[in-house]
């Protein structure tokens, strides 16, 4: 049934009428129910105990009655409990503090009754240090390591301020009968039936609230409001049939909006603009790629201190599975607030077509991290040990340039890993930004292509197209969206040309001193032969095969052995791919076979080369 689905399930402000049904239970998958502001009666149904996959329960300001189900602490995946400003009546249920990764717990405003439950085995007079030594010691809200802020004012709750729960502010436990000095609390009219039964064990210290006490406030409020049996008993059946037509609607909507399973998502505008379209997405898109907690990937990435890169858009992570290999985890540095239905459409459409590749050129994708609380969108890749191109080609500590054999090899690894991006994959896949830094090294050097750069042209791509959405089915179209980017090959092979002169000169693309790379090569073309033109895809392959005296001026000066015949293919090749008529730019197929066959990378030609790649072999030895 496709409400087996649905993540999330916010109808709050609405003034909604009803109950809350028990086949709530069965939405097995809901991560968020939020029903906040309505005017919803009844009890809160047991049955909420089995949605395993909740993190977040917002009921909050409706008239809900009678107890809090101790079937709640099942649900130990709950970070955000809201039941304020309800009717609630009975004891807090002790079963809560089983909650461990709870961090906001809001019960004020209601008629709970007895104490807060949260004590240690041992008398609360003991030292603090041994008295949560273990936690095996400890019961209910002490156990709660993970709680941030919790509000209890304004019960009937008595007792004492338990010592674990002192952290709070003062101000969260106002309002009640406990005995406290220093709060402000009930009149003790209100509190004359509650009772604390002095010098008893903890398990039967137990304050109790006459359920039967009414305050006189609370009388003459009620009397004032009452209602004739037959009003009250038709609303009750009118809300119990719109309720039910509401849940009917609810699955219906799921299932006409498609045969597969569909997730909801509040697509969020400007706020300019009040309306909310939904966007759909399909979950069969991510089927088959694993899904990673964020708890797992801060454990492996050490509390995601170890940074190894960032951008305005993204921070990326270096990180060790437990038992499994290195990762590199990038995470987008993006508000939930600027997070659109748009944005977690691209983010599944990225992941899908990440997975799909499969090269040894290519960084491998292992999965992706999707959470609301706190919002965390990541992607995991295998990590490559020796860092990025960029790194070694502008490495200026002794030791640490590469040899031209080498350097040549990265050179056919790169082509051979777009030209299965470009040519062997369908659709075809292209990089954001094909630099240097989007290069990988693994321990033996192999380059591997990694997309760390997406983001931005996501998020480029989303603003373009905030204005208008198209669905076809259940699945949302969006126009030029990552569609443009697969079309974008030519710009890759201009990009594979610069990245080319960058890795046979040791200069960045651009500094301030000499200006972009391919100015600075023209310049000194055209200087050292004086009838060159001053641009470089201008000259002729012939030209420079005739003039290999001039070709030496662009190669790293680091580099005292180079081959003559493996820099005029790269010459030619550059020519090719930055050649100002895209349409002229060969395919990565033409290039790959061009380096392929012309250029030599056996080991005897390397160990004849240089020294530098003697070195090198005896590294990796």
């Amino acid at each position: 049934m496709a409400a087996d689905h649905v993540l999330k399930l916010n109808i709050s402000g609405l003034s909604l009428r009803g109950f809350l049904v028990q086949q709530l239970g069965q939405i097995t998958y809901l991560q968020e129910l939020i029903l906040h502001g309505n005017n919803l009666i009844g009890t809160i149904p047991k049955e909420l105990g089995m949605l395993k996959s909740l993190k977040v329960l917002d009921l909050g300001k409706n008239q809900l009655s009678g107890p809090i189900p101790p079937e709640i602490g099942n649900i130990t995946l709950l970070v955000n409990i809201n039941l304020q400003s309800n009717g609630l009546t009975g004891r807090l249920p002790g079963e809560l503090g089983n909650l461990r990764y709870l961090q906001e717990l809001r019960l004020d405003r209601n008629r709970l009754q007895g104490s807060v439950p949260a004590s240690s085995g041992s008398n609360f007079d003991s030292n603090m240090h041994e008295m949560y030594a273990s936690k095996a010691n400890l019961t209910g809200f002490c156990r709660s390591s993970q709680l941030k802020v919790a509000d209890f004012s304004y019960n009937f709750l008595v007792g004492d301020i338990p010592k674990c729960l002192e952290y709070l502010p003062r101000s969260s436990f106002q309002g009640n009968c406990l005995q406290s000095k220093e709060l402000k609390q009930r009149p003790s009219i209100q509190c004359e039936n509650c009772y604390f039964i002095a010098g008893a064990s903890p398990a039967k210290s137990q304050p109790v609230v006459n359920p039967n006490h009414h305050p006189a406030q609370y009388v003459s409020k009620h009397h004032v409001t009452s209602k004739p049996v037959w009003l009250f008993t038709l609303e009750i059946v009118s809300g119990a049939m719109v309720g039910s037509l509401f849940l009917v609607a609810l699955l219906t909507a799921c299932q006409k909006c498609n045969k597969k399973a569909s997730i909801i998502i509040p697509w969020k505008k400007s706020p300019s603009q009040k309306d909310h379209t939904a966007v759909y997405i399909d979950p069969e898109m991510l089927k088959g790629v694993r899904s990673y907690s964020r708890q797992e990937l801060e454990v492996a990435c050490e509390d995601f201190s170890n940074i190894i890169g960032s951008s305005p858009d993204s921070v990326v992570y270096k990180g060790n599975m437990k038992g499994g290999p290195e990762i590199a985890v990038i995470s987008v540095s993006i508000k939930e607030e600027r997070w659109t239905g748009y944005l977690e459409l691209y983010f599944q459409r990225e992941v899908a077509d990440l997975a799909r590749l499969n090269h040894e050129n290519t960084g491998k994708l292992l999965g992706y991290c999707r959470e609301s609380i706190p919002f965390t969108r990541m992607l995991v890749f295998e990590y490559a040990s020796n860092g990025t191109l960029y790194d070694h080609l502008h490495c200026y500590e002794e030791g640490c340039q590469f040899s031209w054999t080498r350097r040549m090899k990265i050179v056919i690894g790169i082509a051979r890993g777009l030209r299965y991006l470009h040519t062997e994959i369908e659709p075809p896949f292209t990089i954001s930004e094909l630099n240097s830094s989007a290069v990988y090294l693994t321990e033996e050097f192999f380059p591997k292509l990694v997309d760390f750069e997406s983001w931005k042209s996501i998020l480029e791509r989303s603003e373009k197209n905030s204005g208008s959405i198209g669905s076809q089915g259940a699945v949302c179209v969006l126009p030029n969206s990552l569609e443009a980017r697969r079309l974008d090959t030519k710009g890759n092979i201009y990009a594979f040309g610069v990245l080319l002169l960058e890795i046979i000169s040791g200069r960045p693309p651009y500094c301030k001193e000499k200006g972009y790379l391919v100015d600075w090569a023209t310049r000194n073309l055209s200087t050292s032969t004086r009838f060159v033109m001053l641009n470089i895809y201008l000259l002729q392959a012939r030209e420079y095969l005739e003039m290999p005296e001039v070709m030496s001026y662009v190669v790293d000066p680091e580099l005292k052995h180079f081959r003559y015949d493996d820099l005029k293919v790269i010459c030619e090749v550059i020519t090719l791919c930055i050649n100002p008529d895209t349409t002229a730019r060969p395919s990565t197929r033409e290039l790959c076979s061009m380096l392929e066959s012309r250029i030599d990378t056996s080991i005897s030609m390397e160990l004849n080369s240089s020294s530098l790649a003697w070195a090198e072999l005896a590294l990796l030895s």
